[in-house]
């Protein structure tokens, strides 16, 4: 028989916008908020709270690990890290920090998402506890140093200094991350929004629920009333909320929540034997990604060990005077990246350096379904890495990879490399360049806009402005999945913004 409990709100997901809202809403002693996190807490964890450690969590016991469909033009053998621990992907990643350039905003804005430019979300950046600084001046890395200047050199870009500091098309810099350069600690979305609580105990209305899944969705009729979950003794119970239930459980548990409870394109739920509650047949389109790709290079010798990360750098690049804003990216990577050459055959060096070009703006859409009504089967990623219509992702990468060989033949950064090792110098011809770093493609992992927001009356959307899911009541999403559009840089800051805007929304700001 299954337990029930009830609270104001119900959060599924103690990830990067669950930890906000449920902090939020918290600030009033009278509201109760009970949080289904899928993973343990990430208190006293130092391989968890040590940004360095980073790497170490990929495909750990911390990673749901998913994989993708057969990609025919891309890489099919990718694993997509979503983090199973409290702070969720702001507990797994590398906490760069940006805050989504202007021309993010005004897109959502221009595709529906009314009350969402640049200028209306600016407020929300400010009110954001993260520890958000530059790479320290001890963790920045010689051969860093010597990169970003080659990069200004050879690229004529400008050298930045505080990418938050004002919008930018192109330039190269260290980046700004949320940790604490003393100890390395991350300033993840736990440690920032929930720890200080935790810690004290002086939150008593926040419940959380650690190590538990949500299994379903319990509606009555068009309205949500809670959320079954499995405990990690494998008790099941009903949480049931007062006022709502907001579903932050990032781009690909979102969709598979509310597809298994029954909302979702009714054909798909039907072939599947998933009774329908409510067809919305934009749930788990509109897949969207960071694809990128790699170049790597052997080095003369050992890199110097002091790092934030060991990606402590980037570099924006604007080819197209028409874009808004930049259209490639680079990381640059202190160690050799070589996971996905290597399964081509390439060896890794034993001293090495990396550049990652990515797509800002992919022009890819794909989609994210189910495979099965059995809720422990995961959901199907097709991204469709690399079929866009004229090939521009593609073609996208085979700049990056022409760009980063300029900058290799540049100084300073050009005395630390002794040779290329992928793609490998002899290749030079644009369609075997692209063949190749298409196979080793990758991904920034940044999945998002799985349910889409838009405005009442565009039939793909899934959430309204108002974060409210299209034909129901009582229940909200916000997290990554309700992006309509990539933003140009890395999204976390975005999807924290998301978490203090419907946190607003919904009256628990803080004011």
């Amino acid at each position: 028989m299954a337990e029930t409990n009830e609270y104001d709100y119900v959060i599924v997901g103690g990830g990067t916008a669950g930890s906000v809202i449920a902090s939020r809403l918290t600030e009033n002693p009278d509201v109760t908020v009970a949080v289904i996190e899928g993973g343990p807490s990430d208190i006293d964890r130092d391989d968890v709270l040590t940004l360095r450690r980073w790497l170490g969590l990929l495909g750990g016991e911390l990673d749901y690990g998913y994989t993708t469909t057969e990609q025919p033009r891309g890489n099919s053998h990718i694993l997509h890290s979503r983090a199973k621990v409290l702070g969720g992907c702001s507990s797994h990643n590398t906490l760069i920090s940006f805050k989504p350039l202007p021309s993010d905003w005004d897109e959502w804005e221009e595709a529906g998402a009314t009350g969402w430019n640049a200028e209306a979300m600016d407020p929300y950046y400010g009110k954001l506890r993260n520890n958000v600084v530059r790479v320290a001046k001890k963790d920045q890395n010689q051969i860093a140093t010597d990169w970003v200047e080659a990069a200004r050199t050879a690229l004529g870009v400008p050298e930045v200094v505080g990418f938050n500091d004002k919008p930018f098309d192109e330039g190269v810099g260290f980046f700004d991350l949320a940790y604490h350069p003393e100890n390395n600690k991350r300033s993840s979305a736990s440690v920032a929004y929930l720890h200080p609580h935790m810690e004290a105990g002086d939150r008593p209305n926040l419940h959380l629920f650690l190590e538990t899944w949500a299994t379903k969705l319990e509606l009555d009729g068009k309205t949500a009333r809670g959320v079954h979950i499995r405990t990690k003794d494998g008790a099941e119970k009903l949480l049931t909320a007062r006022r709502e239930v907001l579903v932050c459980a990032g781009a690909v548990d979102t969709p598979r929540l509310l597809m298994l409870s029954g909302i979702g394109p009714k054909k798909d739920l039907e072939a599947l034997g998933i009774p329908v509650v409510h067809d919305l047949p934009g749930v788990g389109e509109n897949l969207i990604d960071h694809p990128e790709s790699v170049i790597v290079w052997e080095t003369n010798g050992p890199i110097p060990g002091n790092s934030a990360m060991d990606s402590d750098a980037g570099l924006f690049v604007k080819r197209d005077p028409d874009h808004k804003g930049p259209d490639l990216m680079f990381h640059f990577y202190q160690i050799p990246f070589t996971d996905n050459p290597e399964r081509l055959g390439y060896e890794r060096p034993e001293h090495g350096v990396s550049m990652t070009p990515n797509i800002p703006k992919s022009r890819a859409r794909g989609r994210l379904y189910l495979t099965s009504a059995d809720p422990e089967v995961k959901p199907a990623l097709d991204f469709k890495y690399f079929e866009d219509e004229g090939d521009y992702d593609g073609q996208t990468l085979v700049d990056g990879i022409k760009l980063a060989r300029k900058v290799a033949q540049a100084e300073p950064f050009k005395k630390w490399l002794k040779r290329e090792v992928f793609p490998g110098p002899e290749v030079t011809d644009d369609a075997e360049i692209s063949e190749l770093v298409r196979k080793a493609a990758h991904t920034v992992y940044h999945p998002a806009g799985t349910c889409r927001m838009g405005a009442s009356g565009d039939e793909l959307a899934v959430v309204d402005p108002e974060l409210k899911i299209r034909g129901l009541e009582g229940i909200r999403i916000a997290d990554a999945s309700v992006f309509p559009t990539m933003p140009a840089v890395n999204p976390m800051i975005g999807v924290l913004m998301v978490g203090e805007k419907c946190a607003e929304i919904l009256g628990g700001d803080g004011r």
